[in-house]
């Protein structure tokens, strides 16, 4: 069991890491910036205007989104994966970015039944937030009620799929009463994207991941007795039902509003804690959860890197590039060390 000093020294060097991936996510793109140019661009000090302008409009807000979204899905793979006693959970195998993409579907595509300046506020940001936040919520919450009449975990996780296919001919039949330019933007949103928000877009998913973060660190001594099992930890005084609909809400305002800005992003939410877990060989979530935030920062920094093609015009979808790098690792992780602590 490694000793709290070997915890602190390898923070350090993932925070260095993360601090370096940061500088190369800026300084890399279709035009490329130097690192100092990019750290004087930071500090307000560049002679080059237009660089300067880039990066404080474009590409610190890209960066920004990154460690926003690559965290926040990976603490709320974290928590489904505690809370179900399940390695596969997460908020996709288990539907809340299936129900995230149903509420933003619904907000999209449903729009055209209203016409007018109604039909213009329920496509606003805001309200797509509230959709993706309700929607993952939602079908999380049916999963948790039906799961608690069912004790195998084989079980679960095919009801999660269940509702997941459910979600996804809702939107199917949305689709096809839809038109072109509905559908256009639908599937934009889909491919998963770091670099179209606003500085306001950004700080309002600051606010959400924030809220969402601290329930998840407030929950850290709940997590940690969950592991022991659900009678255990009744012994122990905890309240289960309301431990859940704390762990629940955490993980519906991360996944919720990280979908609804940034599209259904793959892989992160599922393998991040695996990661992380194979790193720091603990089950201690005191541990675990900020080392799965650097964690998850890091892997979409250099995702979202590889995703804007350096010193080219096109840029991939982040969905894509989320599971084409990711899983590969996972795959490699597991096959070097088969006991993997849970």
């Amino acid at each position: 069991m490694p000793n709290s000093k070997t915890y602190y020294t390898a923070f350090a060097i993932l925070c260095v890491l993360m601090f370096c991936c940061v500088l190369m996510n800026i300084s890399l793109g279709s035009v490329a910036i130097p690192v100092s140019d990019v750290l004087d661009s930071l500090l307000g000090q560049s002679t080059n205007a237009s660089w300067q302008y880039i990066v404080l409009n474009y590409r610190l807000p890209k960066a920004i989104t990154a460690i926003l979204v690559g965290s926040g899905l990976g603490v709320s793979g974290l928590l489904m994966q505690t809370l179900f006693r399940n390695p596969l959970a997460g908020p996709f195998v288990l539907g809340i970015s299936s129900g995230a993409s149903l509420g933003v579907a619904l907000i999209i595509l449903g729009s055209g039944i209203l016409g007018g300046v109604f039909a213009g506020y329920l496509t606003s940001k805001w309200s797509v937030v509230i959709a993706a936040s309700l929607g993952s919520f939602l079908v999380l919450l049916a999963v948790l009620i039906v799961s608690s009449r069912v004790r195998d975990t084989m079980a679960i996780l095919i009801i999660g799929l269940m509702f997941a296919s459910i979600t996804g001919a809702i939107v199917g039949v949305l689709s096809y009463f839809s038109s072109a330019q509905q559908l256009q933007r639908y599937i934009f949103w889909g491919f998963g994207s770091l670099g179209n928000l606003s500085w306001q877009e950004v700080l309002i998913l600051a606010v959400l991941y924030t809220i969402g973060l601290f329930m998840s660190l407030s929950s850290v001594k709940t997590l940690n007795t969950l592991l022991l099992g659900e009678n255990y930890a009744k012994s122990l005084g905890l309240r289960i039902k309301r431990s859940r609909l704390v762990i629940i809400l955490a993980t519906s305002i991360l996944a919720g509003s990280i979908t609804a800005f940034a599209g259904p992003i793959a892989f992160v939410g599922l393998a991040i804690p695996h990661v992380t877990r194979l790193v720091f060989n603990t089950s201690n979530h005191r541990v675990l959860l900020p080392a799965v935030i650097i964690f998850g920062a890091i892997i979409m920094l250099i995702c979202d890197t590889i995703a804007q093609i350096p010193n080219s015009d096109y840029t991939l979808p982040i969905n894509a590039i989320t599971s084409l790098v990711g899983a590969p690792i996972v795959i490699w992780l597991l096959v070097r060390k088969r006991n993997m602590v849970f």
